[in-house]
């Protein structure tokens, strides 16, 4: 039987995720970050990307746009304003809120423009597109 830890994933809207796990794989700012059971208290904010963790099913991911995550040698937490299960990712609704955020960078008036809000916004739809295109390959 292998070591599991418990994985909580919490978005603003709703829990998507609690349960036991035997590995999680999160996309720390700094690079990917890889979490076994009884790894060392970490905590760490999250880029977009994708959150991988391993059950007793396989493996199994979903889209977070960033947040924070929390390590103790018990638990992971993790906290997203938005996160999406990869079976309810839309390509459709990545690839519109990319083109969005693309026109609103290339022609708003640079005093009305926040540009680190959209700057953000690209690369949470960059990332999910991504995802959605490793998952359909895989499929």
């Amino acid at each position: 039987m292998a070591m599991t830890i418990h994985l909580d994933v919490v978005s603003a809207e709703e829990e998507l995720f609690s349960g036991t796990v035997e590995e999680v794989i999160a996309p720390g700012i700094e690079g990917d970050i890889g979490i076994l059971p009884r790894h060392s208290p970490l905590i760490s904010q999250l880029r977009p990307g994708e959150l991988k963790y391993k059950t007793s099913e396989g493996m199994e991911s979903m889209f977070v746009s960033g947040g924070v995550l929390e390590v103790q040698p018990h638990m992971i937490t993790v906290l997203s304003d938005t996160a999406i299960r990869a079976g309810d990712l839309d390509e459709q609704a990545a690839t519109d809120a990319r083109q969005r955020a693309e026109d609103a960078l290339a022609g708003k008036d640079p005093e009305d423009m926040d540009y680190a809000k959209l700057q953000i916004e690209l690369e949470a739809a960059k990332a999910q597109f991504e995802m959605f295109q490793r998952i359909s390959k895989a499929r």
